[in-house]
């Protein structure tokens, strides 16, 4: 049990995390298991990535790479169904993410355990919203991610 956390505490987070691996899974069309994710904020932005924990992996590996590339696309259009639908709630930076999305930019990039999306803005506003959202992916997918832009 993590050092502050009462038993009954413990025992919500395990039962929220095992909450989000199940809708992840369904959201995201791969094994939360078997699969890596990581939130890196940048000073212009930041980087989602989805790697398969197992090279040979290849079933897995397709469904990242089919999934980050709709990501890519419905981001673009102001559409974040799938983390709401993985969440159970939307993230903190969507609702400015959707407001701003014409200064937002999403690129896609296969990598060889799986793919990433790049996001980026020269806008001040845009880039706040942006490492909110993926500050909580960090909290909620507990990657150990940075929270410090660039790091």
């Amino acid at each position: 049990m993590p050092p502050g956390m009462s038993h009954e505490d413990h025992l919500k987070q395990i039962q929220k995390d095992a909450e989000l691996k199940k809708r992840g899974a369904a959201a995201m069309g791969f094994d939360q298991d078997r699969t890596a994710h990581h939130f890196l904020l940048a000073p212009d932005g930041g980087t989602i990535d989805v790697a398969v924990k197992e090279p040979s992996d290849e079933m897995n590996r397709k469904e990242i790479r089919a999934h980050l590339k709709e990501i890519a696309r419905d981001f673009t259009r102001g559409d974040f169904a799938k983390p709401f639908a993985t969440h159970g709630e939307t993230p903190p930076g969507v609702e400015a993410m959707r407001d701003l999305q014409r200064v937002i930019h999403y690129r896609y990039e296969q990598t060889p355990l799986g793919g990433r999306v790049r996001i980026s803005s020269s806008d001040p506003a845009a880039r706040t919203a942006i490492h909110e959202f993926l500050s909580y992916q960090i909290r909620e997918h507990a990657t150990g991610d940075s929270l410090t832009p660039g790091k």
